[in-house]
């Protein structure tokens, strides 16, 4: 479990990334049943209101739906739409950091490229 109150992001946040994590790594399905905001409390120690937070952000990105009374459910698709979120955000932010450094570094455009071949084959 890595939800850190060290962490900038706030906790909230951390739950929506954990509960997309289970879904990148296919430990919650399609169609499959997601926490309910007292088992993520109870699993992270948290108030149930900070998880039902986390939950709200999944379901108004469409990676979860609601099923009344009986809980929320991995929206189908939803692995798709996390990879293509993360891309967009996370990658290109990370990218963009990573050629501003490059920059003031004095890195050409080859050197950078093999350095990110290089951490690819170490992975």
């Amino acid at each position: 479990m890595n939800i850190s109150n060290d962490s900038t992001a706030p906790i909230y946040i951390q739950i929506a990334e954990w509960i997309e994590n289970e879904i990148l790594a296919e430990r919650l399905q399609e169609a499959g049943k997601v926490y309910s905001q007292y088992q993520l409390a109870e699993l992270f120690n948290i108030n149930p209101a900070t998880a039902g937070k986390g939950l709200t952000i999944l379901l108004e990105n469409d990676i979860v739906y609601k099923k009344r009374g009986l809980g929320m459910f991995v929206q189908v698709g939803a692995k798709e739409l996390i990879l293509a979120k993360r891309r967009d955000e996370k990658l290109s932010k990370l990218a963009k950091e990573i050629v501003q450094e490059a920059k003031r570094l004095f890195v050409q455009d080859e050197e950078l490229i093999e350095l990110i071949k290089k951490a690819q084959r170490e992975e």
